[in-house]
Formats: structure tokens, C-alpha cells, sequence
């Protein structure tokens, strides 16, 4: 991104200050909180407990889900949903895109097409670990799967998605977000991420739309913030970038192809659905320049860093073991990270899908998405790579099921 964005921050910065004048006790306060609730989370995390709330997918179809998981989910905003699909059913998944990358030669052809060369074999691996594959079949059946519906209907009414007789998005609907896939190998150190919140990063400040939906953090009311609350969330403008998500998410996520846990190449978190609240504010303080934002960068990620946010980092911990069939989510403004390397001896291999419902900002997308779908290009929000054109394999319109044509845009729901 070749735009100053400096002027326009400058200039959002003082204005959230005139609205809040005493913005320096509120954030005081509010880090008195979160500071409280990051040690707690370490210490749990320090005494072997498990942070990250689990819920069984049979629970969920049974409706016998336990009682304080829904709270905790929203407490933490984030969970673990076990055996949404079968174990053999994942491995099947996992065998056949490792054929279909072999199959179309997807190493060579990336290193072509992009002028890696020198790149990759800098690599000790040689190879990429996260692929820009969106249409292979596997990825297309976990996406339309009847139990990945259910459980993502079950995620979404955990948010607040209509209110005073207007309706946010409609949770028991999906479209479906064309994401990648990852294949890490064994001891590949190169896939590590630092601590990030995806969908947009100085927008937050800078951007109207995103100033309705923190609006109590904004007015100095941080307790009354409700990350939940999809009021504004399907209002949002993003600054355009490969690096970010135009669709309203509910929920990252992905689909555990192979086991994996802490020290296997995958997830962490800092479990705090409100952390992007202390964020907010912490960036108005005086210790940070008038025309910065904690290090935020337009058309990047949001990065939370030992700098400004080192209390909320002693939170960040790993999900648990997973296996094939499982499946992690986490709220779109909590933070994540990957470990920087995969210990394991075997692969550590998702598919990446979220949770996407319907509303105006998703159906608008998806029109630009359908369109890459049938062509085989990348999803309209990644770098135009276009491997899968002329990829044997990959899935098609004749692979959608009644499902999959509606969560697509081919048929009205």
C-alpha cells in the first residue's frame, strides 16, 4: 500500500480524543481489567488447564449442548467443535489434496508463476506450506457438508443478529468463503505468524463504519462493548488488500485434516473477546505518535505487539489436540498467531472455512466469488494466482450439492 494514511490518522486521533476527553482514565480503567483477566488466563493456562471451550458436534445436533459453554464460548470467543465430520472422512480429505497438489504439479507451477525460485530454495523445506488452492473437491464438500451447516448455525445465534425489529444477517444461512488450504511438514519452521486480527486494521480508527460498531468503546461505556453485537458488522468498509477479508465473518476457522495440538506448527490465541477494545484505546494514548496506530498498517493485518499490548500477550495460549474431523473458531477480532515450528513428525493440515451468513455485504461478495469458482481463479480477496485454471480435478459446478449451489449464489435460498 502506497497511501499516506498519516493525515487521515492524525486527524481520526483527535477527533476520538475531543469525544473523549478523559480517554486516558477510561483506558486506565478498562487495563486494570483486562490486565486481571490476561493473568488469569496465563495462570489457568500455567496449571495445565484447558482455556479454550470444546463442545462435542453430536451435542449440538442433539440440542444437548452443556450448560455455560455458550457463555464461555462468548467469554473467550472461541471454540472448539469436535467431530463435525468423521475421522476416516478428514483423512480421506487430507490423502486426496495431497494427490491433487502432486497431481498438478502446484510446487513447480507457483515457482513459475511468481518467479519463486530463489525464494523457495532459501527454504529449508523448499516448499510452501499454505497453498492458494480454493476449488479442489475436498475443500468444496467440507464447505457444503449438512453438519458443518449445522454447526455454524449453532456458532452463529451466539451472536446478537437481530435487534428492535431489524435483522443483522440471517445465522442459520451460509455463504461459503473460499479459503486456502495448509499442509505444514514436519519440522518446517517457516509458516510462523505473529499475533494478528485479521478484516481490516487502521479502518478501525480511521473508518465511520467501524466507529458504529465500537461505538461504546469509542464513548468511554467499555463495559457496556459487546463483541457480539452484529449491529454495524455487516456495514463495515475495508481498505481493499489481498490481506483482507471483504465478507462479514462470524467465526475464523478451520477443519482439522490430521492431529495436531500445542508444539505442532498450529494455533494460538489470546482468548479475550473484548481484547480489541484495549487495543482501540491503547492507541490513543500519549505515548503514541499522533500519526500512528501501535504499529498498524493499512492492508495488513492488525499485529498486537510486546509494545503496547504486552499484558494481553501473556494470554495467548495454544488450542488443544485436535483430530481429523474437528474444528476451530474464533471471533474476528480475537487475536491468533502459529507457532513458529511444526515439532511433530507428521503433518499438521487444515482447510480453512469460516463462518460467513447472509446479509447484503456476503451476497454482494459472493457474486464476484461464483464468478472465480467456475473460471478456477483465487477467491476475489487473495493475490489473482490463478494455479487452479487449468488444474485437473477441481471441483465444479456438477459437485455442488442443492446445499452447495445456494451456500455459492447459483440458487436462492
Amino acid at each position: 500500500m502506497t497511501t499516506d494514511y498519516a493525515p487521515a490518522i492524525a486527524a481520526a486521533k483527535a477527533a476520538l480524543k475531543q469525544r473523549l476527553p478523559n480517554y486516558k482514565d477510561v483506558f486506565a480503567d478498562m487495563a486494570e481489567t483486562m490486565d486481571r483477566e490476561a493473568g488469569e488466563i496465563a495462570a489457568r493456562h500455567a496449571d495445565g488447564e484447558q482455556v479454550v471451550p470444546e463442545v462435542n458436534y453430536s451435542d449440538i445436533a442433539a440440542g444437548t449442548v452443556p450448560a455455560g459453554v455458550s457463555e464461555a464460548v462468548r467469554r473467550y470467543g472461541c471454540v472448539v467443535v469436535r467431530g463435525v465430520f468423521p475421522r476416516a472422512q478428514a483423512e480421506a480429505w487430507d490423502a486426496e489434496l495431497l494427490h491433487y497438489v502432486q497431481d498438478n504439479d502446484y510446487i513447480e507451477k507457483a515457482k513459475a508463476k511468481v518467479g519463486l525460485d530463489k525464494y523457495f530454495s532459501a527454504l529449508k523445506s523448499g516448499k510452501p506450506q499454505i497453498y492458494g488452492i480454493y476449488w479442489s473437491k475436498p475443500q468444496m464438500q467440507a464447505r457444503q457438508g449438512e453438519s458443518m451447516a449445522a454447526a455454524r448455525a449453532w456458532l452463529n445465534r451466539l451472536w446478537t443478529w437481530e435487534k428492535n425489529g431489524e435483522t443483522f444477517f440471517n445465522p442459520d444461512r451460509n455463504y461459503n468463503y473460499a479459503d486456502r488450504i495448509r499442509q505444514r511438514e514436519p519440522g518446517d519452521k517457516t509458516l510462523g505468524l505473529s499475533p494478528h486480527v485479521d478484516g481490516g486494521s487502521i479502518e478501525r480508527w480511521i473508518d465511520p463504519s467501524f466507529h458504529h460498531v465500537y461505538r461504546d468503546v469509542f464513548a468511554g461505556n467499555w463495559r457496556a462493548y459487546d463483541p457480539w453485537d452484529g449491529e454495524g458488522r455487516t456495514e463495515t468498509n475495508e481498505i481493499p488488500s489481498p490481506a483482507v477479508c471483504r465478507m462479514f465473518r462470524t467465526y475464523q476457522g478451520w477443519t482439522a485434516l490430521t492431529a495436531q495440538g500445542p508444539g505442532d506448527g498450529t494455533l494460538q490465541l489470546v482468548p479475550m473477546a473484548r481484547g480489541m477494545a484495549y487495543m482501540l484505546l491503547r492507541a490513543l494514548q500519549d505515548d503514541v505518535p499522533d500519526t500512528e496506530l501501535c504499529g498498524a498498517a493499512a492492508g495488513r493485518a492488525l499485529r498486537m505487539n510486546q509494545q503496547y499490548h504486552a499484558p494481553l500477550l501473556r494470554a495467548q495460549v495454544p488450542v488443544p489436540k485436535v483430530y481429523p474431523g474437528d474444528t476451530v473458531w474464533w471471533h474476528p477480532d480475537v487475536v491468533h498467531a502459529v507457532e513458529d515450528h511444526n515439532r511433530s513428525a507428521g503433518y499438521s493440515s487444515v482447510i480453512y472455512i469460516g463462518a460467513a451468513p447472509d446479509c447484503a455485504k456476503n451476497r454482494a461478495f459472493q457474486d464476484l466469488q461464483k464468478a472465480a469458482f467456475l473460471e478456477g481463479k483465487s477467491c476475489p480477496d487473495f493475490a489473482p494466482e490463478d494455479y487452479e485454471v487449468d488444474f485437473t480435478g477441481r471441483a465444479t459446478v456438477a459437485d455442488l450439492s442443492p446445499l452447495g449451489r445456494k451456500q455459492m449464489g447459483f440458487e436462492a435460498w
